[in-house]
C-alpha cells in the first residue's frame, strides 16, 4: 500500500482515495472503492478529519508499543500458530512484556495454545482487559468473545475488519505497555493482512520502527519445505514487498522428525510392540545409541527448499523446526516449550529463532545495556 489513507478494504497496492490516479490505476481494478474514488468522495473534509482521527486513536493505542511482529504464511497447517505462541511464549520467559493478538477471527487457536482456553475478556474504563498466561503474556482473542468455544464465526470482511481495529485501539496491554506483540494472522493474503498492515501503518508515527516505511516492525514467515507450501509462501513474501512490511525471517518448520532413542516404539511384522525389548536390548549392547536423537524426513524439500527461496527474496533464513512431539505437548497443555522440555530436540532452534527476533528489534533496555557495557571503564 502506498497510502496509509487509503480505505479499509482497498486492493493491495492502492494508490491512495488522494492520488490524480485514484480509480484509474491498474490496482483500482475489481476494487469496490473505485467508484467512489474517482468520484472524490474519500478526499472530502470530512472524510480526511475522520481519517485523522482514527489514525490518532490507533497512534494513543500503540504508542507504548515496542514492536509488532506479523507472523504470516500463504500456507494454512503450517504452524504459524505454534511458533507465534511459543515465540511469545519464550519471549516472556526472558522477561519481555508480551502480547499475543490472534487475528484469525474465523479459526482462532492461540488460546489453547496459550492455555487460556475458556476464560473471558472484561471492559473497562481503560478498554479490553486481555486474558493473561502468565505476568508477561497477555493474550486476545475473537475465541474470548464467544459465548460457545465451538461456535462458528460466519463474518464478512468489514466486520472482521472492524473487529481487528478495535483489537488494536480498545485492548489495554497495560500500563509499562508491551516489548513486542506478536500476531498471529490467518492464511493468505486476505482482508485480515491487509487491514491490520494499515491500521499499523496508521499508527506508524508514534511506533518505534527503526527505518522502515511500514507500521509492522516486521513479520515471520512459517513455511513446510515442500513446493506445494512455498508456492503460497513466495505469494506471502511478494505481500510483503508490495506492502512495506520487512521480513524479519523464513522459518522452515516440520523440517523432518526428531526423536530421541529413547522415547521411539517399536513394533514387528505383525504390528506388535516389542519396544521394551528393543529398549532393554540397546541398553545391554549399545546404552550410548539411547542418548542419541532419531531422524525422518516427513515433508519432501523442493529444489533448494525455504532457505533457497530465503536467498531469492533476500531476506533472513532462521533455521529449521523440527517435528517434535514435545512441542506439540507444549502447544496442547498451554506452556512454554523451551521451558518445560530445554533438552527436547526442537528447544535449540526455537531458542535460536527468538535470538534473533530480538537481535533484529532490540528494545530500549536491551539498547542501554549494550551502551552501557561498550563505555565501560577498563582501567
Amino acid at each position: 500500500m502506498s497510502s496509509s489513507s487509503a480505505p479499509e478494504n482497498a486492493n493491495v497496492g492502492c494508490v491512495g482515495p488522494a492520488s490524480q490516479e485514484a480509480g484509474k490505476s491498474s490496482a483500482c481494478a475489481g476494487c469496490p472503492n473505485q467508484t467512489t474514488c474517482a468520484s472524490g468522495a474519500f478526499n472530502s473534509p470530512e472524510a480526511i478529519a475522520k481519517k485523522q482521527h482514527e489514525a490518532s486513536v490507533l497512534q494513543n493505542a500503540l504508542s507504548d508499543v515496542s514492536h509488532v511482529v506479523l507472523v504470516l504464511s500463504g500456507k494454512g497447517g503450517v504452524g504459524k500458530s505454534t511458533v507465534s505462541t511459543q515465540i511469545a511464549q519464550s519471549l516472556s520467559s526472558r522477561g519481555y512484556s508480551v502480547g499475543l493478538l490472534d487475528v484469525d477471527i474465523c479459526g482462532p487457536s492461540i488460546p489453547r495454545m496459550a492455555g487460556v482456553i475458556g476464560q473471558t475478556v472484561h471492559q473497562s474504563a481503560q478498554g479490553w482487559q486481555p486474558v493473561y498466561a502468565n505476568p508477561n503474556l497477555a493474550v486476545m482473542s475473537i475465541s474470548f468473545l464467544l459465548e460457545e468455544g465451538d461456535a462458528a464465526v460466519v463474518w464478512r470482511g468489514p466486520r472482521k475488519n472492524g473487529l481487528i481495529k478495535q483489537f488494536l485501539t480498545e485492548t489495554d496491554w497495560g500500563d509499562d505497555g508491551l516489548d513486542y506483540l506478536i500476531v498471529d494472522t490467518p492464511p493468505g493474503t486476505s482482508d485480515e493482512h491487509i487491514s491490520i498492515v494499515q491500521y499499523l501503518n496508521d499508527a506508524r508515527p508514534m511506533m518505534v520502527n527503526g527505518s522502515n516505511n511500514s507500521g509492522a516492525s516486521g513479520a515471520i514467515v512459517v513455511t513446510t519445505p515442500e513446493e506445494m507450501s512455498m508456492a503460497d509462501v513466495r505469494k506471502e513474501l511478494n505481500f510483503c514487498k508490495k506492502t512495506d512490511v520487512p521480513v524479519l525471517g523464513i522459518v522452515e518448520n516440520m523440517s523432518g522428525l526428531q526423536v530421541k532413542v529413547s522415547d521411539l516404539q517399536f513394533r514387528r511384522d505383525d504390528a506388535s510392540d516389542c519396544t521394551d525389548d528393543v529398549i532393554a536390548l540397546l541398553r545391554e549392547k549399545c546404552p550410548e545409541v539411547l542418548s542419541m536423537t532419531a531422524s525422518t524426513d516427513v515433508f519432501a524439500t523442493s529444489g533448494l527448499g525455504p532457505k533457497g527461496m530465503a536467498e531469492r527474496f533476500k531476506c533472513p533464513y532462521l533455521g529449521k523446526l523440527p517435528l517434535d512431539k514435545n512441542l506439540l505437548k507444549a502447544c496442547e497443555e498451554g506452556s512454554s516449550f523451551v521451558e518445560n522440555y530445554p533438552e527436547s530436540p526442537a528447544a535449540s532452534p526455537l531458542n535460536k529463532i527468538v535470538d534473533s527476533l530480538i537481535l533484529a528489534l532490540p528494545v530500549e533496555d536491551d539498547i542501554d545495556d549494550v551502551a552501557m557495557e561498550g563505555s565501560g571503564d577498563d582501567t
